[in-house]
């Protein structure tokens, strides 16, 4: 018995979407495709589809699911992996939640912050490897636009970063409807979406067209980057890399 592309999203729940990238990539390839070019499941497929989405749950990303399933690394193995950083993590939210409700004891009148702990929970070491990889992948002249970046910082108060972090969200929602739509990457209204991203960016460092690109494609590379972009919907990271690939190569 076959099902449909359709009536495998309903069954699972996971968007028409999602399975046909799931495809894209090798994930779930579905057991044929008919005449009429639609993708038919079989049971084979079912059952792996309900592994990817039950490692899913537990946090692994689509490249770690992909190598426990074709028996490139033990489940177990990984789930260790995996609760070592959870409880890591776990302890870095602790901080981040105490610092959140400070900001709020603060913003209500009462205790006031000290200007190191605005940060505290934050996590130093991941933008020490962003900074890392960036300088690896691109060179000195990535590190003078980290130093850049961080000379700018100095000069924060608290509203400047609420701010900046603000119009990052909004940024994203505008690049996440477009996404949605099926607008391409480098169409005029994406490229204005883009322009508004540099334009943020430029707050804090000045990316020209190389390194601008090349951001674009961590926000893919890095599996944490990407994460964040996936938690809308698969191959958004990628999406977005595109539309600024696209930009850098029209205005940059």
């Amino acid at each position: 018995m076959a099902w449909s592309i359709a009536q495998v999203a309903r069954m699972s729940r996971v968007t028409s979407r999602t399975l046909r990238h799931y495809d894209a990539i090798g994930l779930l390839e579905p057991a044929r495709i008919g005449g009429n070019g639609y993708r038919y499941y079989e049971r084979e497929q079912l059952l792996r589809l309900q592994q990817i989405l039950l490692l899913r749950d537990l946090g692994l990303g689509l490249d770690t699911v992909a190598e426990v399933l074709d028996g490139r690394h033990t489940a177990v193995d990984v789930l260790r992996n995996h609760a070592r950083w959870l409880s890591t993590e776990q302890e870095r939210l602790a901080r981040l939640a105490e610092t959140v409700a400070r900001t709020i004891e603060e913003l209500e009148g009462g205790y006031r912050m000290r200007m190191e702990e605005l940060f505290e929970g934050f996590d130093a070491d991941r933008q020490a490897r962003y900074e890392a990889e960036l300088v690896e992948r691109y060179g000195e002249g990535a590190q003078e636009h980290i130093d850049e970046g961080k000379r700018r910082l100095r000069t924060w108060t608290k509203a400047d970063a609420d701010a900046f972090m603000a119009e990052w969200g909004a940024v994203r929602e505008a690049f996440a409807a477009l996404f949605d739509a099926g607008v391409a990457p480098d169409a005029p209204e994406v490229l204005e979406v883009t322009d508004r991203h540099h334009t943020w960016l430029c707050r804090s460092w000045t990316p020209n067209r190389e390194s601008y690109t090349g951001l674009g494609r961590l926000y893919v590379d890095s599996p944490e980057f990407k994460a964040q972009f996936d938690e809308h919907a698969e191959g958004f990271a990628e999406y977005v890399r595109d539309a600024i690939a696209a930009y850098a190569q029209a205005r940059l």
